[in-house]
This record gives C-alpha cells, sequence and structure tokens, in this order.
C-alpha cells in the first residue's frame, strides 16, 4: 500500500526539493502551500497524479485541521509528516519587535505543534508513523541577529527529542534535519563576497543544495530505527 505522505511549505525551495525527491517513490503527497498558486499549479501538472496540492496557513490552527481531513479523507491515512513550512528574519535582537517575535514562533514552531497534534490520531490508531521537522543549523549553534529564528529552531529539535520519546512506543518515529547554509531564497540576500566568506569556513567549501536535504529526508521515510535524531547536513560546518 502506498505511503501517504503531507509535505508543509512544498512550492519552493528545500520544500520543493523534498517534493519531488518523494516523487521518485511509489507514494502520494500531499503538498501544502499558503499562498503561491502559480507555483503550486506547475509542480502539480509536473508530477500528475503523484501529487494533491492543498492551500492552507498552517500558523492558523483551523487551517491546519483541514490540510489534515483532506488527506484523510483522500487517502485514509497519514504515513508521514514533514514540516517544513517557515520564515526567517534578519534583525538586531533589541529591534525585534513583539509582533516579529510573535509571528516568528507562530509560523517556526506552533505551526508543528498543530500540523502534529492533528496528524498523531491516526498514526497512533495505525502503530506506525514518520514525523521529519526542518529545523536549522541555527537552532543548534545559535545566530547573531537572528534569535527570534534561532529560538524557533531551537524549540523545533526540543520538540522532536521530546516527541520522539513519548511516541516511541507508539511505533512513530520523529526526527528534525538541521541544514546549514543551503541555495535558496532565504541565501539570495547575501553578497557574493558574503557568501566567499561562509565557504571559507566550511571544510567541503561549498554551500549546499536543496536536493542535499531532500536526500536526507527521503532516507529517514524508509528508515526504521532512527528516532529523536538532530541531523545536519551542513557540509561539515559544525562537527
Amino acid at each position: 500500500m502506498k505511503k501517504v505522505i503531507v509535505v508543509t511549505g512544498g512550492t519552493r525551495g528545500i520544500g520543493k526539493a523534498i517534493v519531488y525527491e518523494l516523487a521518485k517513490k511509489d507514494v502520494h503527497i500531499i503538498l501544502n502551500y499558503k499562498s503561491s498558486d502559480e507555483k503550486a499549479k506547475l509542480i502539480k501538472e509536473d508530477l500528475g497524479n503523484k501529487v494533491e496540492v492543498f492551500k492552507a496557513d498552517i500558523s492558523k490552527r483551523e487551517e491546519v485541521r483541514n490540510l489534515i481531513k483532506f488527506s484523510l479523507d483522500k487517502f485514509g491515512k497519514i504515513d508521514v509528516l514533514i514540516n517544513n513550512a517557515g520564515i526567517a528574519q534578519e534583525k538586531m535582537f533589541i529591534d525585534i519587535t513583539e509582533e516579529d517575535w510573535n509571528n516568528m514562533l507562530q509560523t517556526n514552531l506552533t505551526s508543528a505543534f498543530y500540523t502534529i497534534q492533528e496528524v498523531l490520531p491516526n498514526m497512533i490508531h495505525n502503530k506506525s508513523g514518520c514525523i521529519i521537522n526542518i529545523s536549522s543549523i541555527w537552532g543548534i549553534t545559535g545566530a547573531s541577529c537572528e534569535v527570534h529564528y534561532s529560538v524557533s529552531k531551537a524549540g523545533i529539535d526540543a520538540l522532536t527529542k521530546s516527541l520522539a520519546k513519548e511516541l516511541g512506543p507508539s511505533n512513530i518515529r520523529v526526527n528534525s534535519v538541521a541544514p546549514g547554509i543551503i541555495e535558496t531564497d532565504m541565501t539570495n540576500d547575501y553578497t557574493e563576497e558574503e557568501l566567499e566568506e561562509i565557504k571559507s569556513k566550511i571544510p567541503l567549501e561549498k554551500i549546499g543544495k536543496p536536493e542535499d536535504i531532500a536526500k536526507c529526508v527521503y532516507w529517514l521515510v524508509d528508515d526504521n530505527y532512527t528516532t529523536g535524531q538532530i541531523i545536519s547536513p551542513n557540509g561539515g560546518w559544525i562537527i
């Protein structure tokens, strides 16, 4: 029976790469997105019946509930949940507003609380499940001028480890993938000089690609014995 996989934030960057990598498998994918209608449409046209698209703002509980209901009504189960949707912002800590802080935590952390809570009854009933949270290297090390982003990702990692302990007896695996610097929209603001300086600090001397993260996720979907881990594909930036 085909696995059913929900991917949040799946129309660009790492999320899109994950969708395309998983589409190589014999699976059903529900691609969630917030606003990129045209991008979602193009992916659907490209991948055909491999993918269903569903528009929802996962920072809102009711919209998450609708996403999960759609997936269960369509396929009767959810085997894998990939929490990829998120935002980033560079700002001095002293300049972060209460709105900035709340929006970051709501989008990056509370949304995972919503999606996991909504999907768990089905996974627990089936005594099987895989939850993969896309975190960040900054959740491990912290990042200057990205304090609220780092806090949200560190929270994702704590959520991952705690849930892995709680859900292990139900045969549900929970892991985080914490990328280093990856070529996405989030790196567009770096100058060429800044990128070269970053490369000089990475043992592999290169910036990662979304496909590098997607391949890690691909492996975790099939794995049977890895849980509670924070896996960081980062070129050796932190060891």
